[in-house]
């Protein structure tokens, strides 16, 4: 297969991409799943035994962050292990419960368990089953694709939620003092007083955790050591400092003598329909939890695949249908929401795993250490697992995350802080709805904008005018496609936005796979093209350099007003440029 070089004019706004001869190197067999797999049963099963050393402090900490057993956790990664790489999707990627889904899960059981978690836990796992058939469902409408609409800031700032959630709901935990709030604002302001009532003991462990996770992974990275996940380290180091300063049983995990017996909680059907008043409550929950596990899920296996070495592509509606089928098997046996999970899948790779056969050795393995090693996982500190979790939020919402958002616009900036303000004093049905509303809104008014300023200002704003721009939002904005002797064209006529970008995407699919040449064109015209698919376009034109497949010029966009440096940002017309577009 051919690789390409690329050139990419800021100034003009064009790109480039030009063939070049492949070298003799990438010929690389591909692994493939099922059987096929199995050849690669040496390096899948060093895999998946690195990769259970990071899912035993993971998976226990996201069950306890989730207000489940820790059992419970364990259960997840266990059965997505065995479930997962039988029904596929991805390649290398390691499914299992995941830290972001935490909150809503903690969320759904107080909410239903009317502060009961005992109660509460019970009735989450019948909510985790219907969301699991809710997924089997959009699978087979190939629903998939709805995930290119939702803009790619509130995405983030969802996970930026998330992440703030997840460090404030461990604050508790890592000082060795439960406090009484619930929710994030109330978490934060209770926090000084937790402190202030701290285990000295288990606050230390907390905090030497804490500075593993952070500086251990910078001072390893030269060093043989680097393969040794950070977590895995950790932990360990709590343990063994436990146990030397004789902690309190109670800040240690608890796993049954017996889990099979006394350490699986069973959905509670019934209790789950007795009650008429709580329904609605349940159809929040179950589409909260549906939305997040599919966002999480899709986002996962796309950013996944990018480090693939063997470039393989995800099937997304296939992986759907997997977590659905692997909610539904998890949740029958007290098991939490799965999706796939980045930490554990990096280290997947990185520890040379090649096919989903690492997922399901890292299952066997963990079935050995509850049998054999359930006394030395018990000697592991709370603290230490409210370590990982903190780490991990932090990775989610640190500042570089700030950073990027304000470098792709100031109203990129205002979306985002203003989803997670919503979010935090709401929760994350509510904030992703908002972030969808907000960027609606932004876009009509920039696409009304725009066209107000073509017609010089001396159209009147009327109700039918609001209303024509819109329409437009979600029209497609493709308005001629022409094939001519191995060039394919596309000329966009209209506001270029994530609400319609299933449209974007269906012209890319109908470019015919002969083509040598692809010349998309924005026309004088287009007066908006926002920066999800800014950055869907650029995505697409990566992914043309890195399978050599075409050529790609973008013309017409250099007289868009950019919002800032990045080149995906959100970009909309003004006079001047547009005078300039329509005499070229």
């Amino acid at each position: 297969m051919a690789s390409l070089n690329l050139r990419w004019n800021l100034k003009h706004m064009e790109l480039t991409v030009t063939r070049v001869t492949p070298k003799a190197a990438s010929a690389t067999e591909k692994p493939e799943n099922g059987l096929k797999g199995l050849k690669h049963w040496k390096h899948d099963i060093v895999a998946g035994m690195i990769v259970s050393l990071v899912s035993v402090p993971l998976s226990l900490g996201i069950a306890i962050a989730s207000g489940a057993p820790p059992i419970c956790g364990l259960i997840s990664a266990i059965i997505a292990g065995l479930v997962f790489p039988f029904l596929g999707g991805a390649y290398c990627t390691i499914s299992g419960p995941a830290a972001g889904l935490a909150p809503a899960i903690m969320a759904c059981i107080m909410a239903l368990g009317k502060g009961n978690m005992e109660q509460g836990y019970a009735l989450v796992l019948g909510v985790i089953t219907m969301a699991g058939f809710l997924q089997l469902i959009l699978s087979h409408l190939k629903a998939a694709r709805f995930s290119a609409m939702f803009p790619v800031i509130a995405v983030e700032a969802m996970l930026a939620s998330i992440g703030l959630m997840i460090i404030a709901k461990q604050i508790p935990a890592l000082v060795g003092h439960k406090g009484h709030e619930h929710e994030f604002f109330g978490l934060m302001a209770e926090a000084p007083s937790n402190l202030m009532q701290s285990n000295a003991t288990v606050l230390f462990i907390g905090v030497v955790c804490l500075l593993i996770l952070f500086t251990f992974p910078k001072l390893l990275a030269k060093t043989k050591l680097r393969m040794v996940p950070p977590q895995l380290i950790a932990v360990t180091v709590g343990a063994v400092l436990g146990q030397v300063m004789h902690i309190d049983a109670k800040f240690l995990i608890n796993i049954p003598a017996d889990p099979l017996k006394h350490g699986i909680v069973m959905p509670n059907f019934i209790g789950l329909f007795s009650d008429p008043s709580m329904w609605w409550t349940i159809a929040g929950c179950v589409l909260t939890l549906t939305l997040i596990d599919g966002f999480e899920s899709l986002a996962t296996i796309m950013a996944v695949d990018r480090i693939d070495p063997f470039h393989r592509k995800s099937n997304p509606d296939r992986t759907l249908f997997a977590m659905g089928m692997s909610n539904i098997c998890s949740s029958l046996v007290g098991g939490l929401t799965i999706i796939p999970g980045g930490i554990k899948s990096t280290t997947n790779i990185l520890s040379g795993g090649k096919t989903l056969w690492a997922n399901f050795y890292n299952a066997v393995f963990l079935i050995a250490y509850i049998l054999v090693a359930r006394e030395y996982i018990n000697m592991i500190p709370l603290s230490a697992l409210a370590a990982v979790l903190i780490h991990i939020g932090y990775k989610l919402c640190e500042p570089k995350k700030w950073f990027y958002a304000a470098s792709v616009g100031k109203e990129q900036l205002f979306l985002f802080a203003s989803t997670i303000a919503v979010t935090l004093y709401t929760d994350l049905l509510w904030g992703l709805i908002y972030g969808m509303a907000a960027k609606l809104i932004l876009a009509w008014v920039y696409s009304l904008s725009s066209t107000l300023e073509r017609h010089h200002g001396h159209s009147p704003i009327t109700a039918k005018t609001l209303w024509v721009e819109f329409v437009k939002l979600f029209r497609n904005p493709v308005s001629m496609h022409d094939t001519h002797e191995g060039e394919h064209k596309i000329r966009f006529n209209g506001p270029v936005v994530c609400f319609n970008a299933l449209h974007v995407q269906r012209e890319l699919d109908k470019i015919p796979s002969n083509c040598t040449t692809v010349k998309l064109i924005f026309a004088p015209s287009v007066g908006l093209v926002d920066h999800t698919s800014a950055s869907n376009i650029l995505a697409f034109q990566s992914e043309c350099h890195r399978l050599g497949k075409m050529e790609v010029e973008i013309t017409g966009l250099d007289l868009l007003r950019m919002h800032s440096k990045d080149a995906s940002c959100m970009r909309h017309a003004h006079l001047n440029g547009w005078q300039h577009r329509r005499h070229a």
